[in-house]
């Protein structure tokens, strides 16, 4: 049988099925002619393979590129152009698109063009060739492009790329600026034309078959993404997580860069949404008037709005891009209906992340909506059938997650997951079908509730709660169980024998032995080192079951895990007084986890030479010096309802009004740091009755505001403040050294406190990186202590120096200084005036000093 030229299966496909052509085709073939039409349908069969493979295959943008970016190269080479650019048509859209190289490690930007716009639209629009030797005297050429890019267009060559047929234009090949042979700019020919043409037609088959197999294997990945979306939008009724899965999803879909689904609420005329906080933690609502902006409009007329160029639309309102600093793009905006075809929400697609949103992104998200509307009114539907079923629950109003019934008998008659878990019952990630928790349920139902949940006095409790109606509430209750060590380590992903996860309870003459639970007379006790001690802390609630008459029908035990609130609670008490935890516990724990703006004082204190005096002792002797001196620093701190922030090495950092506010921040700050002053005397008198040096140590306190809250990354978290305050602080306490005091203030502080303190201001000085000059006082004393006659003639003739420097009457205030020295000759901030002051009269400052004093080392 001779074999046609013709694609045999494309013959066979034109007949109608009920012909039977290929029946009759192999109805009276001898077998060697029906072997050969077989090898012909099969070679057809694996072009056919080979072609949806290709469909398939993701890097098959990558080799259409590649083609073009060969074609381009080698096009340019033949016709000496300068530049070259093929543009691809998309008759659907109805525009030329290419994609151009824009950095070694960058991805090709895609650029498009409507088709009949500049020249290489109009040669897609005309089929005809354009021979431009004058770009500039062209009507059709745009000279905006050459003032953007720098370059100077001279020539231009445009040329039609058709299909095999030569009906349909599928590309237009753009050449820029001939050169001659010492690279000068000329114009291309007519020999130019000819040249390209002999290589035309294949170019044009080619391309056209490249992107017949791009639109296919484009669409076909549209509908995968499509598929997959849809598909995660069935995965839950919580309306939450469809909010956040229509958000996520609707984003990889279109490769937009952000993406917002806004719910109509039809009582407040309004459109909202529900976003994550800034630590991805909690949900945060946002609300706008359901006519206002871009999605107001689609939310009051329910058409689509597809907008290319965000600033140049009237709707768009560009006050977020300005707060924020986001630079809106692009936008896509849809209506979502719901089954009945009422308008309900609005999703919101903002900057594709190449090109512009098109019309085959409007078609996908608009089969997407349709899902995303049906997902919507079912998460709705199962939101209000969850509040109708709270309703009724009344019995589960007050209580905890761990909840045990019983009969009169003291009997378990249901126990919940939350109890089990609390039991120690391990989870394993095999456990699809709860097996484990049906075996612990299945041994303990029908059990005294006493025999399994070893709390003090239970019994007592509940049997008077049955017999009597009575109620016990018994807080912080310790409860001990444990597991086999082996089960817990399972529990971390192996499978899990349920007849080997048994509940283990103490011995209560043997704390070092564990039973398993119902197996006492038939089992051998576990030892400690073999099982997971689970201590939980927990409230117990020990509650009659009423029936409708008033009877008691059982007994209803809640326990409350409190035992993560309990290690939170000691760990407060390490960094404030027990008083100040409390009331930051019964504040919430959130209260720690946001940052907030908060106005405080920050103390530092530092060791002076530390290095020295710890290299003189042994280790041991370094630890046993800290912890003694932190011992009492740190009750100063917390005498004054400070919070310990942290340690650091030898320094102290401590924090006045965070996380608690406190209206007098500066002055209980102001009264640790004389506190610790106090303190530091009777810690050296005790160091040098042992023979042992003293300690010496710079404090710095400033106030201002601060950022608090919990800061760190996921393994380790701390509650701290930043801020200038927080730095300026850290700055003054080394400032102690140089002005040879203990404790330096900051104006910030002193203006809070001035009426309560003696001082004296040391300089006006700009510390080391800070631009703003700052006022910074030693601190004496408090006020209520009066200062003897020699320290009130010294700070009178220090001040009186003070005023003639900063006048910069230098000798004046070299006399006064000479004379405050012989009252006190080691005092170091007169020798450091005296030293500048004769400096200044060798080199006096400018005329317009303001008498701030730059330091130059922290």
């Amino acid at each position: 049988m001779a074999t046609s030229n013709s694609s045999m299966l494309a013959t066979f496909s034109q007949v109608s099925p009920q012909g039977g052509g290929l029946t009759r085709r192999v109805k009276d073939l001898p077998a060697p002619q029906f072997i050969d039409l077989l090898d012909q349908i099969t070679r057809e069969f694996e072009h056919f393979l080979r072609a949806i493979d290709m469909i398939n295959n993701e890097s098959l943008e990558n080799m259409l590129e590649q083609i073009l970016e060969a074609f381009t190269l080698k096009i340019g080479q033949i016709l000496q152009a300068d530049r070259t650019t093929i543009f691809m048509v998309d008759w659907d859209k109805e525009e030329l698109w290419s994609k151009i190289a824009q950095g070694d490690d960058e991805a090709r930007l895609e650029i498009r063009v409507p088709v009949g716009k500049g020249i290489a639209g109009h040669v897609a629009a005309s089929g005809e060739c354009l021979n431009i030797p004058d770009a500039y005297a062209s009507d059709l050429f745009n000279p905006k492009t050459d003032k953007e890019t720098g370059y100077r267009t001279h020539s231009i060559l445009c040329i039609p790329v058709f299909n095999k047929t030569k009906e349909a234009v599928v590309a237009v090949v753009q050449l820029l600026n001939k050169l001659d042979p010492s690279n000068q700019p000329t114009a291309f020919d007519s020999q130019d034309e000819r040249s390209f043409r002999e290589f035309a037609s294949s170019i044009g088959i080619i391309l056209e078959s490249c992107n017949s197999f791009y639109v296919a294997a484009r669409n076909q990945k549209g509908v995968s993404s499509l598929l997959k979306a849809i598909s995660s939008l069935e995965q839950s009724l919580d309306l939450e997580k469809t909010l956040q899965s229509v958000m996520a999803e609707a984003r990889d879909l279109m490769s937009a860069d952000r993406s917002t689904l806004w719910l109509i609420d039809e009582t407040t005329n309004e459109l909202w949404s529900k976003v994550k906080s800034g630590d991805g933690k909690t949900m945060i609502d946002l609300r706008i008037p359901a006519d206002r902006g871009v999605v107001g409009y689609v939310a009051t007329t329910g058409e689509p709005l597809n907008i290319p160029d965000a600033y140049q639309d009237p709707r768009f309102d560009p006050a977020s891009d300005k707060r924020t600093g986001y630079l809106t793009r692009n936008i896509l905006c849809m209506p979502v209906f719901d089954s009945s075809g009422k308008l309900i929400a609005v999703t919101q697609l903002i900057n594709k992340k190449q090109g512009s949103f098109n019309s085959s992104d409007e078609e996908f998200m608009r089969a997407f909506n349709i899902q995303a509307g049906i997902a919507l009114e079912n998460a709705q539907l199962f939101e209000d059938v969850l509040v109708e079923k709270q309703y009724q629950k009344d019995i589960l109003q007050s209580l905890s997650d761990a909840v045990i019934s019983t009969d009169l008998e003291g009997r378990v008659v249901t126990i919940n997951d939350a109890a089990l878990e609390l039991l120690g019952c391990p989870e394993s990630t095999d456990d699809t079908d709860h097996t484990l928790r049906e075996a612990w349920e299945k041994q303990l139902i029908n059990r005294c509730v006493w025999d399994i949940i070893p709390l003090e006095k239970l019994q007592f409790r509940l049997e008077d709660s049955l017999e009597t109606g009575a109620k016990h509430y018994v807080p912080e209750q310790t409860l001990k169980v444990a597991i086999p060590a082996a089960i817990a380590l399972a529990a971390e992903g192996q499978t899990i024998d349920p007849a080997e996860a048994l509940l283990l309870l103490p011995d209560a003459d043997n704390a070092d032995q564990f039973w398993p639970w119902g197996h006492r007379t038939d089992a051998t006790p576990l030892s400690k080192s073999q099982v997971q001690l689970l201590e939980r802390s927990i409230n117990l609630t020990v509650n009659p079951l009423t029936n409708p008459e008033g009877g008691v029908r059982g007994g209803l035990l809640v326990l409350e895990d409190i035992s993560q609130e309990k290690r939170m609670k000691t760990t407060l008490y390490r960094y404030m007084t027990p008083g100040v935890a409390d009331r930051v516990m019964a504040l919430g724990e959130d209260m720690l986890m946001r940052g907030e703006r908060r106005d405080v004082t920050v103390l530092f204190s530092d060791i002076r030479g530390y290095t020295t005096l710890s290299e003189n002792l042994e280790a041991d002797k370094v630890v046993e010096l800290l912890n003694a001196y932190f011992e009492t620093m740190v009750e100063a701190v917390f005498t004054y309802e400070g919070t310990l922030d942290k340690f650091i090495g030898d320094a102290i950092m401590a924090v006045y009004g965070a996380p608690l506010p406190l209206q007098n921040h500066a002055w209980a700050a102001v009264q640790s740091a004389l506190d610790m002053r106090h303190r530091l005397a009777i810690f050296n008198a005790e160091r040098v009755a042992q023979k042992q040096p003293e300690v010496r140590i710079g404090i710095g306190i400033s106030s201002g505001e601060v950022v608090s809250g919990n800061i760190g990354s996921q393994r380790k978290m701390e509650y701290t403040v930043i801020g200038d305050g927080v730095n300026l602080s850290s700055r003054l306490e080394g400032v102690t050294k140089q002005y040879g005091c203990d404790i330096v203030l900051s104006e910030h502080t002193y203006e809070l406190c001035e009426d309560l303190i003696w001082v004296r201001e040391l300089d006006k000085t700009r510390v080391k990186g800070k631009t703003q000059p700052v006022s910074i006082y030693e601190l004496i004393d408090f006020k209520k202590n009066a200062l003897d006659q020699t320290s009130q003639d010294f700070l009178a003739l220090y001040q009186e120096g003070r005023a003639a420097y900063t006048s910069m009457e230098f000798k004046k205030a070299i006399a006064c200084f000479e004379k405050a020295a012989q009252l006190r000759p080691s005092d170091r901030a007169v020798d450091v005036h005296i030293n500048r002051a004769n400096a200044y009269l060798v080199n006096p400052p400018p005329a317009d000093w303001d008498g701030v004093h730059t330091m130059t080392t922290k």
